[in-house]
């Protein structure tokens, strides 16, 4: 079903098992063309050898970054993310820490822009109720999926598969841009 995103890797983290279970959707939706890491085991070269990487991450507090992607941080920072087609999503609490919503999404989009990568995937911040994000890329997008398990856990699936759905539609665009 998801061929036409090629090889696809989920690199997540997760401390109380909310975006592991947010990736087991993502798991049973994209099936076997799927290979699951998690951050705290990731090597460097496993965010290279995937034709399509997805990043998981939750965002805790005041905006900090999941405990495991926390511990990874100094690593990530340093790898080339040049031809590397990256999508991110993100679980917050828009009504709890409104002015950090997802922004752990922001800090994972700085690093893979500034190391070269392309992030594909943005999503729409109208259906949002926080206050502000360092993963909105401008006033109507965030850098990748906004999940709420907290408020809105009802939303996840059909979120997650009309995103699914935009990610084939903007890796093939890319591929056909790209020659």
């Amino acid at each position: 079903m998801f061929q036409e995103l090629g090889k696809v890797g989920l690199i997540y983290g997760s401390d109380t098992g909310a975006t592991e279970d947010v990736t087991r959707l993502f798991e049973s939706f994209i099936g076997e063309d799927l290979e699951i890491i998690e951050v705290s085991e990731a090597e460097v070269e496993d965010f290279k050898r995937f034709d399509v990487l997805i990043l998981g991450i939750s965002t805790w507090y005041d905006g900090d970054l999941q405990s495991d992607w926390e511990d990874y941080f100094e690593t990530f920072k340093t790898i080339d993310f040049t031809d590397q087609v990256v999508a991110l999503f993100g679980l917050g609490d828009q009504h709890g820490y409104a002015e950090y919503f997802i922004d752990g999404v922001g800090y994972l989009a700085e690093v893979v822009l500034a190391n070269g990568g392309t992030i594909i995937g943005e999503w729409p911040t109208q259906d949002y109720e926080h206050a502000e994000s360092k993963a909105e890329k401008n006033d109507d997008m965030f850098y990748g999926l906004a999940l709420d398990e907290d408020n809105e856990p009802i939303l996840t699936e059909d979120r997650i598969l009309v995103w699914l759905d935009q990610l084939k539609g903007e890796y093939q665009n890319l591929h056909i841009a790209q020659g």
